[in-house]
């Protein structure tokens, strides 16, 4: 379990305002590619869903001006991204950094359910299963993002790092983490 405590930061208001106007149809498209690239270099991840590898995971960052609906099928994982909610299989809403500090094992779960910074909807099995494969894999979601960008990788390292010191959002996967 992490020994860090709950610090959970909330999107500027600016930077969630300027999101507002985004044509999401071209993020989800990116969302998509980067599912498929975890897909690939993390194969145990999607099968270890089991039966939930069929369900629509609605992540709802509470501070941002739209939904993620996640189809983490073993043919083809995508996401989508909607302006309004969205009912599927499960879903778990909270603050994004607490999204992205749970993925990095950053935050404990069970601390984030507990004090109502994490809501979990619908099917706990598939919530649980989700979570289990994630920590699993240890997925480092700026070490992804790297692994597609090819040429672009060191300076993304870089922005990501400055981001991740700005804002305070867990944007990758800490070594001392989960420990």
């Amino acid at each position: 379990m992490p020994h860090r405590p709950l610090a959970i930061e909330t999107t500027p208001r600016l930077l969630a305002f300027a999101l507002r106007p985004l044509p999401l149809r071209p993020l989800a498209a990116a969302l998509s590619a980067l599912t498929r690239s975890v897909a690939k270099r993390h194969p145990a991840l999607f099968r270890r869903l089991g039966p939930h590898a069929t369900a629509c995971f609605v992540l709802d960052p509470t501070d941002l001006p739209f939904v993620i609906c996640l189809y983490p099928t073993t043919t083809n994982p995508h996401v989508t991204l909607h302006r309004n909610s969205q009912v599927g299989d499960a879903k778990i809403a909270g603050p994004m950094s607490a999204l992205l500090g749970l993925v990095h094992g950053a935050f404990d779960g069970d601390a984030l359910f507990f004090s109502r910074d994490l809501v979990i909807g619908g099917n706990t099995e598939a919530v649980l299963a989700l979570r289990n494969a994630i920590d699993d894999a240890e997925l480092d979601i700026g070490a992804e993002l790297q692994a597609v960008s090819g040429l672009f990788a060191r300076p993304l390292r870089r922005a990501i790092d400055i981001a991740q010191a700005r804002t305070g959002f867990s944007l990758t996967r800490s070594e001392n983490e989960g420990f």
